[in-house]
């Protein structure tokens, strides 16, 4: 979309808007058999949000391997333990399952981690950074982005909390369940045709204009 203007939100805008909640269920998975199960549902779904975590380094130079799989539909979402489970089959098979849209972001990223796990060759992936593009979003930033769409601001409070403890809380279930999910959600208004670039609040039009080719 070839359009004379860029949209892009500041974090003083961003902080001004009210947090988004997630509104779904949450499932921990972390045996074969929630595994089965979960991939059992998310089996009759066409399209799901996608996103990782790790646990944090605080050490130059040293990347731990992807602790947490997000897997989300609209109303609920699953967290698969890797650090429990490992990378099975089972998720090899959806990595690889290219009749499933899994839309993330940055996803090139995810990927480069995740093959610290295992090797796999994923398919059936669409990332947002790229996605949109199309609709004059400058910003790269999940938050961001989700903000310009829904007027929502993501909390980050979480991100650098372990994802490796015995227990999840509460606090990081929701925490990685709004990522996954809001990467779904995201997509699907743009598909919708619901958001109309024109009539955002954070339109800017660039001073370079080869900015907006």
């Amino acid at each position: 979309m070839d359009l004379p203007y860029q949209l892009s939100i500041t974090k003083e805008q961003l902080k001004e808007l009210p947090v988004a909640m997630f509104p779904g269920e949450i499932t921990v998975v972390e045996t074969p058999e929630q595994e089965e199960e979960a991939f059992a549902r998310l089996s009759q779904y066409d399209t799901v949000g996608f996103d990782t975590e790790t646990r944090p380094s605080f050490r130059k130079g040293k990347v731990n391997n992807v602790s947490l799989i997000q897997v989300s539909t609209d109303d609920h979402c699953f967290l698969f333990r890797i650090n429990k489970l490992g990378f099975t089959p089972a998720i090899r098979r959806f990595m690889e399952n290219g009749a499933i849209l899994k839309i993330g972001l940055s996803l090139k990223d995810d990927f480069n981690v995740l093959h610290r796990n295992s090797d796999f060759a994923p398919d059936g992936f669409i990332d947002l950074q790229q996605f949109v593009k199309e609709y004059a979003i400058r910003d790269l930033a999940l938050s961001k982005i989700y903000g310009i769409i829904f007027d929502q601001r993501i909390s980050k409070s979480q991100r650098l909390s372990n994802w490796e403890a015995p227990v999840l809380t509460e606090g990081q279930q929701i925490y990685a369940s709004i990522d996954a999910w809001a990467c779904l959600r995201i997509y699907n208004r743009l598909r919708s045709g619901e958001f109309h670039p024109e009539d955002s609040p954070y339109r800017y039009v660039p001073e370079d204009p080869e900015q907006h080719a």
